[in-house]
């Protein structure tokens, strides 16, 4: 069993970890070739260029101003300076609203901690419950519940202790979610002009024989938003165009090589074969090769884009609509459009960068099968994680392997060859399939059709959790595989499964302990080192970069990874809320996690990550939503354990914590969620007002008519011309092509039967 002595020694060489981890990144970050990695954020914007030094072509390279690696802490009160409005402005509210989520973990368990460590350590080692027992136990142990004798009146500091942290924890998300509720409204009412404050996206549009989905859209909400509709893009099937657009990128860059190669020397022109990998085949003139490429790409992306236009089977149902007013567009968005409410399916559009195309090609009936085939897929992988580990490590034994390959039979015979493979690779098996499963998640979440990049980090951070909450947390409680513990959950009555987790909570604190030291502490200090994307960049920067495309291409950080990141964040409010009550020992090391990762992000999202979209922290309902899950499993688990303790007096008094903790969520959820999923009307009106009066000549038409259009129709001004040209008419009313009224559910104000003739409109026009 583990003593304080061990986890002290544990303690140091994480630290030491870290330390050392640190002290690298301080080294790395100031040696002028590594720039482009630790501030990649600063040269997308074009704010930062490369060091250049005078002198020796070595200060190009490495830093030899020898006072600046005593500063090597200094990175830490720069990322702590930035103020919060100005971080906003800088890297938009998501970003800043996900920092938050490290200063509420610092928020809760700070009091927590103290209360815990003053109260309730002194209560449980001032027992010699364990030390009288034949049981085996540690340091640790003795200053859990468990040295705590059955029946005891002590456990009435444990039950008092559950309230005030609960209370406590309630209080603080309840402040959390007004500050973050009243932040996104501010945001939204602050902003600039942005395409998805007026526009709405359709779905479901009902088909109709004499008019096209574009013909039917622009009629149905003319009639029903007369005074407010202003334009509109229909949703295009462009997956196969994209395929071509992203062949081309490649010819083109392969192309801006080669010419830059011939630029350099004029002497030799560029050569290369056309077999696999430029290894075998005919040897031809690389940039004729490349220049015919390139051009019959573009004949083949320009007939696709022509037959995506005119095909009406690459037209779906749905569009995205523009209004001349956010009032206008928040009434359309958030009320039903038709008496059937399963057509003319309205919600805000997501903004232009946020929009997953590839899924808007989804027909929207099919959603529900897949969602529910997902739901089915991630149940089994969730339970059943292990069959396809055991299927990869069957190939990682010895008779697997000569089956499959038999001319590797004498290679396997060698001693150590076979004892690596028989210790090695079965591990690493399990260790890639874990590295996998974010994408895995990933790729399940665009399968069940979400439209937005936003939505799918959400979903798959959702996923994610859950499968860390089965896998790791009860996993590592109690014995045994997932599938194991579904079955002994089947074949036990509801009331008997928290007993048997609770009483198995207080001996894995030793486990935990160690997992927040290896995979918080060091991986946060992993995370500032960012040693992977160092060796990628210059790995492509010396084999594959070959225009200063490729660069910029190469530094891209990406984003946050809230798909992966926010879940591991909730496993620690978990860890904390659970041992909270049962092993207080266990928070200082949760504290740490907490203050080093938000010193760390912080950095990380001023200078490296670069977010791709905004979604106006509209991920803060599931944290919120989280944390309180994670709140109610500490009070049910606590309940088990303190039943087996023979503590009839104390226990029964736990039962309204759950009770009181949904009552709070529900009340959360009807005073603040509104705000992240609705736009109030009274902002939206204000909005209008001032930019009216700030901007009365403001052309919005123009503003919103290309916003929306698939990023493949962009590839020149004539192609964009070429579907929008439709729209550069004022279009008040359009004449109906239609025999039948039954799709649109208000009649025209010209007649009840008809639409207008266009000389009706002409002559109503003043």
């Amino acid at each position: 069993m583990a003593t304080l002595k061990d986890i002290g020694v544990a303690a140091a060489i994480n630290i030491v970890t870290a330390f050392v981890f640190f002290l690298a990144f301080a080294v790395l970050r100031i040696q002028p070739f590594n720039d482009r990695v630790y501030f990649p954020k600063w040269y997308l914007s074009g704010l930062r260029s490369s060091p250049s030094h005078s002198g020796t072509s070595v200060r190009k390279f490495v830093n030899l101003d020898f006072r600046s690696y005593w500063r090597f802490l200094n990175w830490m009160p720069a990322a702590l300076q930035m103020p919060e409005r100005e971080l906003i402005q800088h890297a938009g509210l998501d970003s800043a609203v996900y920092l938050r989520i490290y200063l509420l973990g610092l928020k809760i368990f700070v009091p927590i901690t103290f209360l815990a460590l003053a109260i309730l350590v002194p209560v449980n080692w001032t027992n010699g419950t364990l030390e009288h027992s034949n049981v085996v136990f540690s340091d640790i142990d003795k200053l859990s519940i468990s040295n705590i004798p059955a029946g005891s009146e002590r456990f009435w500091a444990h039950l008092v202790m559950a309230y005030v942290f609960t209370f406590w924890t309630c209080y603080v998300l309840q402040k959390e979610y007004a500050i973050v509720a009243a932040m996104r409204l501010h945001f939204l009412a602050s902003e600039e002009c942005r395409p998805d404050q007026f526009t709405v996206l359709v779905k479901n549009v009902p088909p109709d024989p004499d008019e096209s989905v574009s013909e039917l859209v622009e009629h149905f909400f003319l009639v029903n938003n007369p005074d407010h509709y202003l334009t509109h893009q229909v949703v295009y099937d462009a997956n196969k165009l994209a395929k071509l657009v992203k062949k081309k990128k490649q010819m083109q860059n392969w192309l801006d090589y080669y010419q830059l190669k011939y630029s350099r020397n004029k002497s030799k022109k560029p050569s290369m074969k056309t077999g696999f990998l430029g290894l075998r085949g005919e040897r031809v003139d690389a940039i004729d090769f490349y220049t015919t490429k390139t051009d019959q790409l573009s004949k083949d992306i320009e007939a696709e884009r022509e037959s995506v236009r005119n095909n009406p089977k690459s037209i779906m149902a749905a569009a995205f609509v523009s209004f001349k007013t956010r009032w206008g567009a928040a009434v359309a968005a958030q009320t039903q459009q038709s008496r059937n409410p399963t057509i003319w399916l309205t919600e805000w559009a997501p903004e232009p960068r946020d929009v997953y195309w590839d899924n808007l090609a989804i027909p929207f009936v099919s959603l529900t099968v897949r969602r529910l085939i997902i739901a089915v897929a991630f149940f089994f992988l969730t339970f059943f994680f292990m069959i396809p580990i055991l299927f990869v490590q069957s190939l990682a034994n010895i008779e697997g392997i000569v089956k499959a390959a038999p001319f590797l039979s004498p290679i396997i015979k060698v001693k150590f060859i076979k004892s690596l493979i028989q210790g090695f690779l079965p591990g690493i098996a399990l260790k890639i399939f874990l590295i996998l499963l974010p994408t895995i998640l990933m790729m399940m979440s665009k399968f069940e059709g979400f439209i937005s990049l936003s939505a799918l980090e959400r979903k798959s951070a959702a996923k994610y959790y859950l499968f860390i909450f089965v896998n790791v947390f009860l996993g590592s409680i109690i014995t045994g595989t997932a599938f194991e513990q579904l079955d002994t959950f089947i074949h036990q009555s509801a009331n008997e499964i928290p007993k048997t987790i609770g009483v198995s909570i207080p001996m894995k604190a030793t486990f935990f302990i160690s997992y927040i030291m290896v995979d918080g502490w060091a991986g946060i200090a992993g995370e500032i080192l960012m040693l992977k994307p160092l060796i990628i960049f210059h790995l492509k920067n010396f084999f594959l970069v070959k225009t200063e495309k490729d660069r910029e291409e190469a530094m891209d950080p990406g984003s946050l990874g809230f798909n992966t990141g926010e879940p591991q964040i909730q496993f620690y409010f978990l860890l904390g809320l659970v041992y909270a009550v049962v092993t207080p020992f266990l928070l200082p090391f949760i504290l740490i996690f907490f203050g080093l990762a938000y010193v760390v992000f912080r950095h990380q999202i001023i200078n490296v990550y670069n977010q791709e979209y905004e979604s106006g922290a509209a991920f803060w309902p599931d944290v919120h939503g989280r944390i309180i899950a994670a709140l109610i499993i500490s009070q049910l688990l606590l309940m088990g354990l303190l039943s087996t303790k023979k503590a009839a007096e104390s226990t029964p008094l736990l039962i309204a914590l759950p009770v009181l903790t949904i009552w709070f969520h529900r009340f959360c959820k009807g005073r603040y969620e509104s705000a992240f999923v609705k736009y109030p009307l009274q902002e939206a009106m204000t909005k209008d007002i001032l930019q009216h009066a700030r901007k009365p000549n403001l052309n919005l038409k123009g503003y919103l008519q290309n916003a929306y259009i698939h990023p493949n129709f962009k590839g020149d001004d004539d192609d964009i011309d070429a579907v929008t040209k439709d729209w550069e008419q004022d279009r008040v009313l359009v004449p109906t092509k239609r025999q039948s009224r039954r799709n649109t559910p208000v009649p025209s104000k010209y007649s009840s039967s008809s639409s207008p003739s266009l000389s009706e409109v002409v002559q109503e026009q003043p």
